[in-house]
């Protein structure tokens, strides 16, 4: 036998805590103009007029409108109309609004808003009084005026905030506007006092991508803008469901580049939760979990990608530090001819303007031009099967040839890591270590980069002529150096000597 007294509770709630929850959940008052916007996105419209005064504003939109049954829905807190019914049905778009609880974030910047509506033969007004609101604590109805229907008026619906408590600056309504409204959906368009918004154009490299998921699909681009763009409150990749963004991440990117501002790009994922004020993402979800699984991936398959981008600059002061340090190591070489090693043949000087210049063997056999076609055919078919060492590199080595003789030196300036060795020869190929420490505090400045270079490349050539006696090497490469650098040094006094 159940001896409890068993009785019930009626569970209540404060009217008051209504205006104070739609205050609280959307902090920022250009939000109410955001939410505005996306519900005349899921009522259909196809154009929404964005109209601030000084103590007023107007959304209009020529969506689908509303009925009796509709204006209902509108004002029923927590509608689960749009979760049954996820797409509009002109348009089949997916619709944003989830809550209904938006149009009462209106009230922290207004003391009243006015929903005009019109469908088909239906035509409404209601009005909605902050202070008539909270002070009538049993009342819970608003006042409808139910009009005469005017054929010559579209279905739409127009929302009036009047008695405006703060200030809108229009700059930052449209940025916010472009963030957080579907814009680039097509039949659809948004105006702001007469001026229609558009997607900006972000001027740098793009980086698409597109992954699937067991939960829906991920894409978007990442945008490695120019350096110039130091706007550090415009970066971040904007994360968006449903085409709108609930807010920006870097996914790690800030630690692959060095100015975070060049960061910028989107990211859509509609299956993610979003937190009621739809400023985040509920985490603790396996498709959060799922999603930044996903950009992991993405970050690390565009690093390749990135590396390039941050090489851009200084590849093209590299070339052109190695263009010039090779023209004059050339000079030096043929100043110099015993320096040479077997294979780069110095060009001599001609005794005349006329016919081109011949060419000076330094090679054991002593074959000269004329009698170099002599060569026996086993001696060919031995040339022939000599296979060059190769090396892998990545898209952003910078590679020049010295063009000297019959083979010829290349050199390649490539990441090699930071515990590489500085230099290394492979073949006729000289492997110059971008990453190494030296090389990174030489790089700073035009003369001891330069100086850095011709170093490294003269003391691999002398090494490839004689390896087995690396001291007559090292003085031959300073007699080397000095050559390749003397006439750079008359015209600059200031350049660091050999």
């Amino acid at each position: 036998m159940n001896n409890k007294n068993e009785t019930l509770l009626e569970v209540t709630i404060d009217k008051s805590h209504i205006v104070t929850i739609g205050e609280r959940l959307y902090g920022e008052s250009v939000e109410l103009i955001r939410e505005l916007i996306n519900n005349a996105y899921d009522a259909d419209a196809t154009c929404v007029k964005v109209t601030i005064n000084e103590d007023s504003i107007i959304v209009e939109d020529d969506g689908s409108g509303m009925d009796l049954d509709g204006l209902k829905q509108y004002f029923n807190i927590g509608s689960t109309l749009k979760r049954k019914s996820p797409k509009s049905p002109k348009f089949a778009r997916e619709r944003i609004g989830e809550f209904g609880i938006g149009k009462f974030a209106s009230l922290s910047a207004c003391s009243h808003f006015e929903v005009w509506t019109k469908k088909g033969d239906f035509q409404a007004r209601v009005i909605f009084d902050k202070e008539d609101w909270q002070r009538s604590q049993d009342k819970w109805y608003i006042p409808l005026e139910i009009e005469e229907t005017e054929p010559h008026l579209k279905d739409g619906t127009k929302v009036t905030l009047k008695g405006i408590t703060k200030k809108f600056d229009i700059p930052d309504v449209e940025r916010r506007i472009i963030e957080t409204v579907p814009i680039k959906a097509p039949n659809f368009s948004v105006f702001l006092n007469g001026h229609k918004i558009s997607a900006r154009f972000i001027p740098g490299h793009k980086i698409p991508f597109l992954e699937g998921t067991e939960y829906g699909i991920v894409y978007g681009e990442i945008i490695i803008t120019s350096q110039l763009d130091q706007d550090i409150t415009a970066a971040g990749i904007e994360c968006k469901v449903k085409q709108v963004t609930i807010t920006k991440d870097f996914f790690g990117l800030q630690e692959l580049v060095k100015n975070i501002a060049r960061i910028k790009g989107e990211v859509n994922a509609d299956f993610l939760p979003i937190t009621s004020d739809r400023t985040g993402f509920i985490k603790d979800t396996p498709q959060y979990i799922k999603f930044l699984e996903v950009m992991e991936g993405v970050i690390k398959r565009i690093k390749p990608v990135l590396d390039e981008l941050s090489d851009y600059k200084e590849n093209k002061r590299a070339r052109r530090a190695l263009t010039e340090v090779l023209e004059r190591v050339k000079n030096a070489l043929i100043l110099n001819p015993d320096y040479c090693p077997e294979g780069l043949i110095p060009i001599a000087e001609s005794a005349s303007d006329v016919g081109g210049p011949g060419y000076i063997s330094q090679a054991k056999d002593k074959v000269s031009p004329v009698n170099k076609e002599q060569k026996t055919e086993t001696e060919l078919k031995k040339r022939r099967k000599r296979k060059p060492t190769v090396k892998k590199l990545t898209p952003t080595a910078v590679i020049k040839k010295l063009k000297l003789g019959q083979q010829g030196v290349s050199c390649c300036i490539e990441h090699f890591g930071p515990d590489a060795e500085e230099c290394f020869t492979e073949g006729t190929v000289i492997y110059i270590n971008r990453d190494h420490p030296l090389y990174q505090k030489e790089a700073q400045k035009k003369n001891t980069y330069i100086l850095h270079i011709a170093r490294l490349l003269t003391q691999e050539i002398c090494l490839m002529k004689d390896p087995r006696n690396p001291r007559q090497a090292f003085q031959r490469q300073s007699k080397l150096l000095r050559d390749a650098l003397i006439e750079k040094e008359k015209n600059n006094p200031n350049r660091p000597s050999a």
